[in-house]
This record gives structure tokens, C-alpha cells and sequence, in this order.
């Protein structure tokens, strides 16, 4: 059959493009193997802030003696397994998610789609379920999976949700906390599984290759994140690489490269993940079958080897190396849609990306850190307050670990990155996306109005500190 377009992997931003174009009128095949939504929705951002939710809660009520009196608790991590299952996943059922694009007017097929050249008139030909179409367009939106790095022994375990090794895919489907688990990996999956866990009562060690916790960001998130997981009982093994693991002690044991060991009844394996670029054909195109991302320019057009644009060719999401979030994914798909349709495209750069990492205390990140800015060559401000050090932080109490971090371009006077390591930290970094996008001067910021008693607060005072 011939399409206007074929989107090849249904997560977010896939299924974002394949419906809006679909109900655009545009004859549309989208293609998964998995579950249409991707990670997101059944393995990755929704299901397991379900456990931070619930653990915050729990972190909270371990405050009460030194705010409000006292209070116990027991945690129970069957009540987050079943809000995971029956309000997040549809037990792992996309039955929903496909009726909703397929009411669109757009076709599907549980399938792999793989590229397999060109027709006489030069449009693409993809395959799928044993059937070859052609189409005006094609995105790649296939996202990523779970590396698994190369550890002696560890291809030995069963991968599985019964099975002694997990990835976040198996984490999220679990009915129970394991008593104890080894997290390999210091990023953000980790350090939020390691400390939900946590708090649901299992015994975590971390091991981090690295010399510190989420090591791209700016290096104090990482220091404040380790303080605080070590007084939550939290063990982190920095600065270790792991040498081999086997079957044993808790469940796995999990030798260092300095001969020590750790246990765990579960080994999580959060290190990092795997484009699944592998399989759709690049080379069968005249691209690099072994690449880790596809290059695009403004319009989400897939650039060759010499940065020219591949005719009918597009990529969304994490394939394209501009942040694995959905958030990136899906304002990708618009700019997208809107070039497909021709319409005014909302394409506004990468130089405010944002993110957040949904630890206690959160982590928010907005543009460049001091060192990016510095080997950018700027001549660099520094701004900083603790969030103990402001007014609403001090009233919080305990749990107001952090920061506020902001990183001026002394010669625009404005800002180019910040970090709130914070309370509510993710939410906190809007204000500051917005500054950063906008390029609004820092001495037109120091005029606003800053709601005092709040922790939002902390960004002037954090701007009174540039030095």
C-alpha cells in the first residue's frame, strides 16, 4: 500500500506525529512491536513517579517527629503494584492507546518496520509483517531499550521480573520490593529507583562508575544526592567498576574491580540505554547502520554523512541524541507536524532544554552547567543560594537539602543554564527555562516581583549572588 507517511515506533512522539497527520486527513501506518506509547506510559516516566509518589509520602511521614509530633509507618508496595497496573499500564494493555490511533483514521501493525530502499520513483519502501509499502515520508521514532553492558557472568542470569536481574522494565512490573538489590548505574533511573526502593524498605547499594551521582549534572546535585541517600541508609560505591557477577549471597553477588563484594536478592541494571537503530534498515539507504543517532536539522529532516538532508527521511525522539525525555519527543513531532502540514513551525532550539530528575530532593536542569559554559569559552557569572538559606526553605525543615544555581553570560548579561536542587526543584526550573529561552537580561530579572515566603524566591537570591 502507498502512504503519506510511516512511522516507524509508536512511543510519544511517534504516536503524536501518526495521529495528528491522520486526522489532518493524510493516509498514515504506524508501526510498533511493542506496546503503542512506548516506554513512557508502561515502563519508564509515568509508572515509576507512581513509586516516587508513594515514597515521597513515605519520606514525609518519617519527618513528622521533628515537625508535628509522631508518627509510624508500614510501607506496602503492593499499593503502588496495583496502581501501576490497573491506572498506568492496563496491566500492560495498549488496547486503549491503539483504538485511540487507529480512531484517528491512521493504520496499525504490531510490527518491526525496517527500511528496504527505494522505489523507480524514489520513495521509501518499508517492511512490516511481511509486506513491503511505500510512502511520501518516514519517521524514525523506534527510542531505545535497556543496555546491558558486557559483565562476566551476567549473561548467565535470568533477565525477568522472577529473575535475579532487573531493568527498569522488570522494576516496574514487580508486586513486591525485594529485600535487598545492588542498582548498577549513578543516573536518573537509578538514583529514583534506588531511593523509591529504599523507602519502601529494601537494603540498596549503589555502584557508579563514575566518580559521582548524576554526573551530567552540575557536580553539587551530585554530592547533595549522595549525602542524602547515605543518612537514608542508601550505600553508595562510587569510583567502582564492577568485575563480575554471579549467582549467590542475597540472590547476586556482585564483585568490584577492587575485589570487594556486594549482595542483593535483585541486581538492577540501569546503565545507560541502547538506540534501537539497529534495526530499521539505515544501510539499505545508503546510512550508517552502526549509528547511535540520526542527525536532524530544524525540521526534524534526517541529515547523511555530509549533513545533507535524506529525501522523505524524518526522526523524532530519543534517536536523534537531543535528550531522552518524552517532553523532547513530543515538541519534536509537533515542529514536525507543522512542516508536514505546512504550517509555521514552533521550532525553537535546543539552548533551554530542560529536564528533571524526581529524587527528594528533586534535581532541575535547564541549559548548560559552569563547566559547559566555561569550555563554550564564555566568560562566566555564578550565582548560588542553599536552599536552607531561604526563607521557605528554612521553614520546611528537614528535607531541604540543596541549591539554586544559576550560570550567567557576563558579556550578554544573561543567563545561559541553571540547577535547582530543591524541594519541588522540577517544577522550580520553569521560571528559569523561561529566563533562559526567552534570553531575558538578568538586570530585567532583578526587577520582578519574588513571592516571599517561597522557595522560588531562591532564584533572586540566587541572581544577587552572581559573581
Amino acid at each position: 500500500m502507498d502512504f503519506d507517511l510511516i512511522v516507524i515506533g509508536l512511543g510519544p512522539g511517534g504516536e503524536e506525529l501518526g495521529e495528528k497527520l491522520a486526522s489532518a486527513g493524510r493516509s498514515v501506518l504506524g508501526l510498533d512491536e511493542r506496546l503503542v506509547g512506548g516506554e513512557c506510559p508502561y515502563f519508564g516516566c509515568i509508572p515509576s513517579k507512581m513509586i516516587l509518589r508513594g515514597a515521597d509520602v513515605l519520606g514525609e511521614s518519617r519527618r513528622v517527629d521533628q515537625l508535628a509530633g509522631h508518627a509510624s509507618d508500614e510501607p506496602d508496595f503492593g499499593v503502588v503494584a496495583a496502581r501501576i497496573s490497573n491506572e498506568a499500564t492496563d496491566d500492560w494493555n495498549d488496547q486503549v492507546a491503539v483504538e485511540r490511533f487507529e480512531g484517528t483514521g491512521a493504520a496499525f501493525r504490531r510490527s518491526t518496520g525496517r527500511l528496504v530502499g527505494r522505489d523507480e520513483q524514489g520513495r521509501l519502501l518499508v517492511e512490516a509483517a511481511g509486506e513491503t509499502h511505500t510512502a511520501t515520508s518516514v519517521t524514525i521514532a523506534v527510542g531505545t531499550r535497556p543496555s546491558i553492558p558486557d559483565i562476566a557472568g551476567l549473561d548467565g542470569l535470568e533477565n525477568s521480573v522472577d529473575g535475579p536481574v532487573w531493568t527498569n522494565r522488570e522494576i516496574l512490573q514487580a508486586k513486591a520490593a525485594p529485600r535487598s538489590m545492588v542498582v548498577l548505574g549513578g543516573g536518573v533511573i537509578s538514583c529514583e529507583l534506588a531511593q523509591g526502593m529504599a523507602r519502601f524498605g529494601t537494603t540498596v547499594t549503589m555502584v557508579e562508575h563514575g566518580e559521582r551521582l548524576l554526573s551530567r549534572e552540575e557536580p553539587e546535585a551530585g554530592d547533595v544526592l549522595q549525602a542524602v541517600f547515605e543518612r537514608e541508609g542508601i550505600t553508595v560505591r562510587s569510583g567502582q567498576g564492577i568485575d563480575r557477577v554471579a549467582a549467590g549471597g542475597d540472590g547476586v553477588i556482585v564483585t568490584l574491580a577492587d575485589g570487594s563484594t556486594v549482595t542483593g536478592e535483585k541486581l538492577l541494571v540501569a546503565a545507560g540505554r541502547t538506540p534501537n537503530l539497529d534495526r530499521v534498515g539505515l544501510d539499505s539507504i545508503g546510512l550508517d547502520p552502526s549509528a547511535h543517532q540520526l542527525d536532524v536539522d530544524e525540521h526534524m529532516q534526517v541529515l547523511d554523512a555530509d549533513g545533507a538532508p535524506v529525501d522523505g527521511l524524518f526522526a523524532v525522539g530519543d534517536v536523534t541524541g537531543r535528550g531522552p525525555f518524552t517532553h523532547v519527543s513530543v515538541w519534536q513531532a509537533r515542529v514536525l507536524i507543522a512542516h508536514l502540514l505546512g504550517q509555521d513551525e514552533p521550532y525553537g532550539g535546543y539552548d533551554a532544554l530542560a529536564w528533571a530528575t524526581f529524587t527528594d530532593p528533586e534535581v532541575g536542569r535547564v541549559g548548560m552547567t559552569e563547566k559547559q559554559a566555561r569550555d563554550a569559552g564564555l566568560r562566566v557569572r555564578v550565582g548560588v543560594q542553599q536552599i536552607a538559606s531561604n526563607s521557605r526553605g528554612w521553614i520546611h525543615g528537614p528535607g531541604n537539602d540543596g541549591f539554586i544555581k544559576v550560570v550567567g553570560d557576563a558579556d550578554r548579561g544573561v543567563l545561559v543554564g541553571a540547577t535547582t536542587c530543591s524541594p519541588y526543584g522540577g517544577e522550580l526550573i520553569g521560571m528559569l527555562t523561561v529566563a533562559i529561552h526567552g534570553e531575558v537580561p538578568v538586570a530585567r530579572l532583578l526587577t520582578m516581583h519574588y513571592v516571599f515566603p517561597t522557595l522560588h524566591r531562591g532564584v533572586l537570591e540566587a541572581l544577587q549572588a552572581l559573581a
